[in-house]
């Protein structure tokens, strides 16, 4: 079977959240042990500042400070010798989407990823279901709209439990039935709402919720990336030209 080779391209998981991250870094090797053939992947560097230093900046809605932390990862990312970089997690992406100075390695930008999986699978009405900050935010209505898809968040009461769940439980490595049973009834307030897909679009969601749980059929945003970048690393997928900054058009 193939092994890895120098033409390879070197990752960098520019990571935000640890649970999210992990699964993103289990995926990306995991793809290479399937196609490459056993302990082969493409080179890999995991860079992770904690999620401490980054939490006051969103909840006082300054993403310039967030946009500054993530640029000193890339930064590493770079030194580390990567190609280019994947940030599994979504909301740092409200953050990476202002303008600003470029960062010194394209990044695959995991919304861009999303949607255009939904728009190839024909969806129409995509409900989002991440922090807070995703699910008021523009990164996936613009996106998916880019594709013709129409972007639904959950109601207000709905987006709370959401969100709480998320920062007190799923990115402490908490995921408990209680909390699966919870997201289960948004999905399905979605689906009664004329969603025919639900986008898991907070990293760590897919560690609680799988295909088999889910009212509707899911875009696994970490997954889906990940593999993303596989495609990159080996040249199948384009190395991406974006580094930062507006998204306009599609990436």
């Amino acid at each position: 079977m193939p092994t890895p080779t120098p033409t390879h391209r070197h990752l960098g998981i520019l990571a935000h959240s640890a649970e999210g991250a992990a699964l993103s870094f289990q995926t990306f090797t995991r793809e290479g042990f399937t196609r490459l053939g056993p302990h082969a992947h493409p080179d890999v560097t995991l860079d992770l500042i904690p999620l401490s230093r980054s939490m006051p900046h969103w909840e006082s809605g300054d993403h310039h400070a967030v946009r500054a932390i993530l640029r000193e990862s890339a930064d590493r990312l770079t030194a580390a010798g990567a190609d280019f970089f994947i940030c599994p997690d979504n909301t740092a992406h409200l953050a990476f989407e202002l303008d600003g100075d470029p960062y010194p390695l394209p990044g695959l930008h995991i919304a861009e990823v999303v949607a255009g999986h939904a728009g190839a699978r024909g969806h129409r009405k995509v409900g989002i279901l991440g922090t807070r900050f995703t699910m008021e935010g523009p990164v996936y209505p613009r996106a998916l709209a880019a594709r013709g898809v129409q972007a639904a968040a959950p109601a207000e009461e709905d987006r709370r439990t959401v969100d709480t769940i998320i920062f007190d439980e799923l990115v402490n490595g908490v995921f408990t039935d209680a909390a699966r049973t919870a997201y289960q009834k948004v999905i399905a307030n979605l689906a009664a709402a004329g969603c025919d897909a639900v986008a898991l679009v907070c990293t760590e969601i897919p560690l609680l919720i799988t295909s088999d749980d889910s009212p509707l059929p899911t875009l696994d945003s970490t997954r889906l990336q990940a593999r993303a970048a596989f495609e990159v690393a080996i040249g199948a997928r384009p190395l991406p030209t974006w580094r930062g900054g507006p998204v306009t058009p599609p990436v």
